[in-house]
């Protein structure tokens, strides 16, 4: 196999942003683009442009402004995802309350890895560079403010037990004991991948709430990352959908 170009691993890399220790965004695929969104709304009146136009930039914002949804379901992005496990569970279940629009049209699609088939052995743990305080007025989330923690021993702790829990894991294997039941010893800090196919519409919607203050600090990182990797694809429907 031949070796990839200076421009071609520059657009690899334009289209892979690093998040977290181990974590990270790929922008895969998409179809279409600002003029999809335009051409699936004038298909109603029998036309199809070629170019994007000033006019047609105003109509996207039009249609996001009066929620007309559909044309921008036209458009597909797949991403690959790294990120830790609990991570992926809040993502996941934003992704459902987004699954099925008010026209019962599937939105995503999303298929991750499985230690039912894969040996967690090479897996990584998340580590974060401090332990962030418990919020006083918001029971759900955390301060900016760190936890104080002399010589590093609560991290050292943190990272001990996840490297016991792999033990265990491991000693378990060596037992005949399944990948399924097994991996029930893993920490929520453990990565998973996953690929997600999403439509621009319920993408935005993620990214919106997601990207709030109120949303936890890890996964607001990955939505930063997926409003980086949209914006490339369709900057003039992004802006008017996040508004």
């Amino acid at each position: 196999m031949s070796a990839l170009t200076e421009e071609e691993n520059l657009m690899i890399a334009e289209k892979h942003i690093s998040v977290l220790d181990h974590g990270f965004v790929e922008l895969i695929d998409s179809m279409g683009t600002d003029l999809t969104v335009v051409n699936s709304a004038r298909v109603s009146f029998g036309k199809r442009k070629t170019e994007l136009s000033e006019g047609d930039k105003k109509l996207i914002k039009y249609l996001a402004e009066h929620k007309h949804w559909s044309p921008f379901r036209h458009v597909q992005l797949q991403f690959h995802c790294k990120v830790p496990e609990f991570v992926a569970r809040q993502w996941y279940k934003h992704v459902v309350g987004i699954a099925y629009t008010d026209s019962a049209t599937v939105d995503h699609a999303w298929n991750e890895i499985s230690l039912r088939y894969v040996d967690a052995s090479e897996f990584h743990f998340y580590a974060p560079d401090g332990f962030r305080k418990q919020s006083e007025n918001n029971k759900q989330a955390s301060t900016d403010e760190l936890v104080k923690d002399p010589e590093g021993q609560l991290m050292a702790e943190y990272n001990n037990h996840c490297q016991k829990s792999l033990d265990l894991y491991h000693r378990m294997l060596e037992h005949g004991v399944a990948r399924e039941q097994a991996r029930g010893v893993l920490p929520l800090n453990i990565y998973t991948e996953f690929y997600w196919t999403v439509s621009l519409q319920a993408l935005v919607n993620f990214i919106h709430l997601r990207t709030h203050e109120g949303a936890q600090y890890e996964i607001r990182l990955f939505a930063d990352a997926l409003q980086q990797l949209t914006q490339q694809v369709v900057p003039v429907s992004f802006e008017a959908l996040l508004g």
